[in-house]
C-alpha cells in the first residue's frame, strides 16, 4: 500500500521557520522524483521545490522560495524535506508531497502551513 504522510506543517510568524517531512512506503522510493507542491486558498496547486531520484544531486526551486527553502532526501529513512525559512505570509498553503516515476504519481494528504502574526 503506497503512503506519503507529511508533517510539519503550523502556524509561524513572518521571518520563522518550518521544516516538512514527507514518509513514504509502499514503493522503490530511490526510484522516484519527489515534489513538494503547495496551494494557497483560491489558487491552483503550484510547484516548490523537485529533487531527482537516487542520490538528489539535482534540485529546482519556484522562482519565489529560492534562497529560502531547500529540499533534501534521505533515501535510508524513505523521506523527503522541505526546510522553510524566511517565511512570508504569501507562504500560507497546504503543501503536498508527490513521489513520481515515468509511470507512477503518488500523492499525500497535505499538511497546513500559515504563516501569520
Amino acid at each position: 500500500q503506497v503512503q506519503l504522510v507529511e508533517s510539519g506543517g503550523g502556524l509561524v510568524q513572518p521571518g520563522g521557520s518550518l521544516r516538512l517531512s514527507c514518509a513514504a512506503s509502499g514503493f522503490t522510493f530511490s526510484r522516484y522524483v519527489m515534489t513538494w507542491y503547495r496551494q494557497a486558498a483560491g489558487k491552483e496547486r503550484e510547484l516548490v521545490a523537485r529533487i531527482t531520484s537516487s542520490t538528489g544531486s539535482n534540485t529546482n526551486y519556484a522562482d519565489s522560495v529560492k534562497g529560502r527553502f531547500t529540499i533534501s532526501r534521505d533515501n535510508a529513512k524513505n523521506t523527503v524535506y522541505l526546510q522553510m525559512n524566511s517565511l512570508k505570509p504569501e507562504d500560507t498553503a497546504v503543501y503536498y508531497c508527490n513521489a513520481q516515476t515515468l509511470k507512477y504519481n503518488y500523492w499525500g494528504q497535505g499538511t497546513q502551513v500559515t504563516v501569520s502574526s
